[in-house]
C-alpha cells in the first residue's frame, strides 16, 4: 500500500487580502511560514521519503520549510499547480463586478463546463491532478510522498478519488496547510485503486486557518 500524504501550502498576503491568485502568485504571511513549520513538526515522524510540490512560489517556499525539518529534498511538478482563473487572477474579490463573480462563481459552485475566460476549466484541473498523483506510483517500493499543492486542486483531486463529478460543487474544506492522506491499494473494491484515508485536517495548527472559499 502507497501513502501519500496532501499538504495545502501556507497563508499568503493574498489569501489574507481576498484577492484571487490561481497561477499568479504571492509570498506567505508570517503565520504562512508558521503553519508550514507545524506541518513540519507533525509530520516528520511519519517518514516522508519525497516533496513534491506545485512549481509555485507558495508552495515552493511551503515545501523548503517542510523539507528542511524532514530531511527531503524537493521535487518541481507543474502539474500541482493551481486553477487557471484567467482574466480574474490578480483582482481582489470585492472588486468583481455581478458578470466575473459569476465566472468566479461557476467553477466554486459547480457549473457544467464552467470556466473563466483564458482560464482552465474543473475537469482539465481534476485530471492533470490525478495524474500527477498516479505518476506516485512509480516511486521506489517503501516511498512515502508528500505533496504540496493549492485548495481548489487538491480539492479536485479529492473529489476525483471520490467519484464526485468535476463539475460538482465544493464538498470539502481544506484550509492553509491542511493536511490529507489517500492510499494506492490494489483492492477489487477500488475503482482507480485509491482511497482517501483523511481529509483537511488541521489539529497541529496553533491559529485559526483561511479557507479557499475565504480566500
Amino acid at each position: 500500500m502507497l501513502q501519500v500524504y496532501l499538504v495545502r501550502h501556507g497563508e499568503t498576503e493574498w489569501n489574507v487580502a481576498r484577492r484571487i491568485q490561481g497561477q499568479s502568485d504571492s509570498p506567505l504571511t508570517a503565520t504562512g511560514r508558521l503553519q508550514a513549520y507545524q506541518v513540519a513538526e507533525k509530520i516528520k515522524s511519519e517518514g516522508i521519503t519525497h516533496i513534491i510540490t506545485s512549481d509555485m512560489g507558495r508552495t515552493r517556499e511551503t515545501a523548503q520549510i517542510i523539507a528542511r525539518v524532514c530531511g527531503c529534498e524537493i521535487i518541481t511538478e507543474p502539474r500541482l499547480r493551481e486553477l487557471n482563473m484567467g482574466v480574474l487572477e490578480q483582482r481582489e474579490i470585492d472588486s468583481l463586478t455581478e458578470q466575473e463573480e459569476q465566472w468566479r462563481k461557476s467553477l466554486i459552485n459547480g457549473t457544467h463546463d464552467g470556466r473563466i475566460p483564458e482560464g482552465e476549466s474543473m475537469p482539465e484541473l481534476q485530471e492533470r491532478m490525478f495524474a500527477a498523483l498516479n505518476s506516485c506510483l512509480a516511486l521506489p517500493s517503501g516511498s512515502k510522498p508528500l505533496l504540496v499543492s493549492h485548495g481548489i486542486a487538491l480539492s479536485a483531486l479529492l473529489n476525483r478519488i471520490l467519484g464526485v463529478p468535476p463539475h460538482a460543487g465544493r464538498r470539502l474544506r481544506l484550509r492553509n496547510c491542511s493536511i490529507s492522506r489517500v492510499d494506492y491499494q490494489n483492492s477489487p473494491w477500488l475503482v482507480n485503486g485509491w482511497i482517501v484515508e483523511s481529509a483537511g485536517e488541521i489539529s497541529h495548527l496553533t491559529q485559526p486557518a483561511l479557507d479557499e472559499q475565504q480566500a
